[in-house]
């Protein structure tokens, strides 16, 4: 019995013990760390090697398609852990080396040397306990010594655009088939840089069995479709930017002229915003920068600035000032705020307008974070109001006019109480700057601009550079052009109500006033009223005359057209009295008033191509957050407009005349797309993409040979495929790869000879030319120079 009742206890006991290594199983797999992605040891030891404990949000959301094997766009800031959440699902898929494959089974592309470069030991840290070869092609180092890195038969190649392409038109036996994973670093520098032109080839290089990752930190149109066109039903991951704005933020919009813009940012900066507030100001180009940085300076205020082409050790050292708070302000442009985060910001001011709402959410979603308050200034000219229009559509809020000065003066407490009202409802008021102030602080500017010759000359720069910002930067919609002139006339911003008293309030209302004003009579027959009122006689009475005669000939069309203003505006205000009660009776389609008989439609009948809530539909549309090609790509897509000369112009120029095609073709940020048989290097220098030799001379050297071979035919690039590794099995689902021991299959280095459709399709592309030359050929010697036709074979 006791014997018995011993035996239980130890089955109970390993019972116990194997729950308790279950639940510790599960517990590590719920956890969230690496150890939930099933990594091989290899893999796992060299995360832990290097520190890694808990992976980032871009790495928990990427890691687990991209080892599913899925495509994946990815969106995050520099910084977030990009790289390693596609190496390490980069480093279980490839394993272990396979000396047999012949080919690159993992290709990584970047936009720089130096992010090639410190991937390449990213990825060496990463994978030093597995025995992969990654080699690394970049400009500026010896083709010599990459031709005896690729003669090794690399696992992974990590270059960069330029030099690959070097390497595949100088190596005859390198072809990129084998390729089962790709990786797209940057991938919007990538296009910024001008290397659209080599991702397009080296993308028809590639198998179709290949597993794309593209990662970056904006989605340009280019890229999406790009990604399009590369992609197979990708997962779409954004952390780039917050989705909506925060309700902590204050939005405030400020109309004003383009010259008005100066004064009145110096004005918020000393008057409204506290100096232990650290604001973030974004301008247009990269000559506002400099201009604004020398401006402020003479005013005895230091600021911290950033543009695209900035030189990276000082753009480093002004940003670390920045957020050590040795500066309390940060200008900007758009390119060089792509990839800066500021976490504890209290403004943001927008000096030029936004031009598409996406990038306004971009700009001021960087205040008011982790739940502290913040403001965001916009300035606002009359060319920009189409696109404040369409902001407030995007963000689904009511906008209004502040009221006129007129209307204060009547009912200072009725309509303040109504503009507090409607802005805790959540509607947006935009108004005037005090002209007081905006007139004593431009006189200021001038005088510093004008004692300046630096300020002087870069004024010019910024007027020169704003033109074309203008021409470059996207349309606002139609609608809302249409709108903007519809809209009333704003009074002064509800921000200054407690600067100004009833004096000051009755001289700016006189002062609109008289901007309203319209005389009745011209200056002509003012001055010969004059005259005539003397009893004088002269040339003047003559001109009066001429009027006199003018008026009596176009004063019934003048009154003609007041008339039908007045009509138009009488039937508009009377339109929604109409519309609630129908009349029983119908009516003919030219009964009632004029307005309804342009129309010759029956309003109770007719049926309009689009529906009236077309807009609420496609607003709840199911599809709408499903799906890479339907409106989440769309959502991602944030164009930036170019902040240096360079890439203005290659922005404006979106078309080019293809002389071979006999067509306007579209470039792709200024870059051709189609075959140029050049190759732009990472320094931007463009070099003939033609045999050098170099190759050549190396193989009869050194006696060795690159062996990076790839099949044309889909059916034995497959299979190349499966022997890098990709899955372990042969066509005939027999394992080549099990564990430490490899079987190699015989003539697997063999080149096919089965042809693919793109060969068959030249070989008779190339037999359709041979005969149509030879058919030319044999018509001109048929006519001789007389024009008689010459005799044949057959005659003679």
């Amino acid at each position: 019995m006791a014997a018995g009742e011993g035996g239980g206890g130890g089955l109970l006991v390993s019972s116990k013990a194997e729950l308790k290594r279950k639940e510790k199983q599960t517990k590590k797999a719920k956890s969230g760390g690496f150890e939930s992605l099933g990594l091989s040891p290899n893999v796992f030891r060299g995360i832990k090697r290097k520190g890694y404990r808990v992976p980032t949000p871009i790495q928990r959301k990427t890691m687990p398609p991209i080892i599913a094997g899925a495509d994946v766009v990815a969106m995050a800031r520099t910084g977030s852990g990009k790289t390693a959440a596609f190496l390490v699902p980069m480093l279980q898929k490839l394993h272990q080396h396979v000396p047999q494959s012949g080919g690159v089974r993992a290709l990584i592309l970047s936009p720089t040397r130096d992010l090639a470069l410190q991937t390449f030991k990213f990825t060496k840290e990463l994978g030093r306990f597995t025995d992969l070869r990654v080699s690394l092609l970049v400009g500026g180092d010896s083709m010599e010594s990459q031709f005896e890195e690729l003669a090794q038969n690399p696992d992974i190649i990590i270059a960069t655009p330029g030099r690959l392409m070097h390497h595949l038109s100088e190596i005859e036996d390198m072809s990129l088939r084998t390729v089962e994973y790709v990786v797209f670093d940057e991938a919007d520098c990538l296009f910024s840089m001008g290397f659209a032109e080599q991702l397009h080839k080296i993308l028809a290089q590639l198998s179709e069995n290949r597993q794309t990752l593209l990662f970056s930190a904006t989605l340009p149109s280019a890229l999406a479709e790009f990604a399009k066109a590369g992609l197979r039903d990708p997962h779409l991951v954004r952390l780039d930017l917050e989705t909506r704005i925060s309700p902590d933020l204050k939005l405030t919009f400020f109309t004003l002229r383009q010259e008005e813009k100066y004064a009145a940012l110096l004005y918020l900066i000393r008057e409204q915003i506290s100096s232990d507030q650290q604001t973030l100001i974004f301008v247009s180009t990269k000559h506002h920068v400099e201009f604004l940085n020398v401006l402020f300076r003479a005013e005895g205020i230091e600021p911290s600035v950033c543009y695209g082409d900035m030189d990276q050790d000082a753009r480093k050292i002004h940003i670390s000032r920045f957020r050590a708070r040795k500066t309390m302000l940060l200008i900007v442009t758009d390119v060089a705020a792509r990839g800066i985060d500021i976490p504890l910001l209290d403004n943001v001011i927008n000096w030029d307008f936004p031009p598409k709402p996406k990038l306004f959410v971009h700009r001021v979603g960087r205040a008011a974070r982790a739940g502290r308050t913040g403001t965001a200034f916009s300035f606002v000219t009359s060319e920009d109001m189409p696109y404040l229009l369409d902001l407030h559509l995007f963000l689904s809020k009511p906008i209004r006019a502040a009221p006129t000065e007129e209307e204060v003066l009547e009912d200072m407490d009725g309509v303040i109480s109504k503009i507090d009202q409607a802005i805790a409802n959540g509607e947006t008021v935009y108004g005037r700057f005090p002209q007081t102030v905006v007139d004593l602080v431009s006189d200021r500017v001038r005088e510093i601009i004008d004692s300046s010759a630096e300020l002087t000359s870069l004024q010019k720069a910024c007027t020169n550079a704003f033109r074309l910002y203008s021409k470059t930067k996207p349309v606002p919609s139609r609608e809302s052009i249409k709108r903007a002139k519809d809209l009333p006339h704003e009074g002064l911003h509800p921000i200054f109500k407690n600067m100004l008293g009833g004096n000051e309030l009755t001289a700016l209302a006189f002062s609109e006033r008289l901007k309203a004003f319209r005389p009745k009579q011209t200056i002509l027959e003012a001055e010969g009223a004059a005259v005539n009122s003397k009893h004088m006689k002269g040339p003047s009475s003559q001109w009066v005359d001429v009027m006199k005669k003018k008026r009596a000939i176009h004063e019934e069309i003048i009154n003609l057209v007041h008339q039908r203003h007045t009509n138009n505006q009488v039937v508009k205000e009377a339109e929604p009295e109409i519309t609630s009660s129908k009349k029983k009776e119908k009516k003919g389609p030219f009964s009632g008033s004029k307005r309804k008989a342009r129309t010759f439609k029956d309003e109770e009948y007719f049926i309009s191509a689009i529906p009236t809530n077309h807009h609420l539909e496609a607003g709840l549309s199911v599809r709408a957050n499903e799906g890479f090609e339907s409106n989440r790509l769309e959502a991602a897509v944030l164009d930036l407009v170019a902040d240096d000369n360079g890439g203005l112009r290659k922005q404006k120029s979106r078309y080019h005349w293809d002389k071979r095609s006999k067509k306007y073709i579209k470039l792709n940020n200024g870059e051709h797309v189609t075959a140029s048989g050049k190759i732009k290097t990472e320094s931007g220098e463009k070099v003939k993409a033609k045999k050098t030799g170099i190759y050549k001379r190396w193989k009869e050297r050194s006696h060795n040979k690159i062996s990076l071979k790839g099949t044309n035919s889909e059916g034995n690039a497959e299979e190349a495929t499966g022997l890098a590794g990709g899955n372990g099995l042969r066509r005939d689902n027999r394992s080549i790869r099990g564990g430490k021991k490899y079987r190699s299959v015989p003539n697997a280095h063999v080149r096919s000879e089965i042809k693919d459709v793109e060969q068959v399709r030249k070989e008779r592309q190339k037999k359709s030319n041979r005969i149509s030359y030879m058919k030319s050929k044999s018509k001109g010697k048929k006519f001789s120079r007389s024009g008689k036709k010459g005799k044949t074979n057959r005659d003679r």
